[in-house]
């Protein structure tokens, strides 16, 4: 089970529109939470803190994309092939004696 060029040229396709998607939704993110910390501040700065729902969610889709764009390795034949190889032997029986 090999991968074919096309395959590959289709996953490193995924791999760089995930790293050029980022930076759109980063200045989306500023922009967006910026408003929202401008309204927050001239309405009244006092009470609940509201704008930090909308940051604090946000950001942990910010967060994740950025890690699928710039952490995450691409699954390989090797890692395939390891947990194949993982997998028979867990299948195989043990001896007990």
């Amino acid at each position: 089970m090999t991968e074919t060029l096309d395959d590959r040229r289709e996953a490193a396709r995924k791999r760089i529109e995930d790293r050029r998607g980022f930076l759109p939704h980063l200045v989306v993110y500023l922009f967006v939470n910026g408003t929202l910390l401008f309204v927050w501040a001239n309405v009244g700065p006092q009470g609940f803190f509201w704008p930090a729902i909308v940051m604090f969610t946000w950001g942990i889709g910010l967060v994740m994309h950025a890690w699928n764009a710039f952490v995450r390795r691409p699954i390989t034949e090797a890692d395939i092939d390891r947990e194949l190889a993982r997998d028979t032997d867990e299948a195989r029986p043990t001896d007990i004696t």
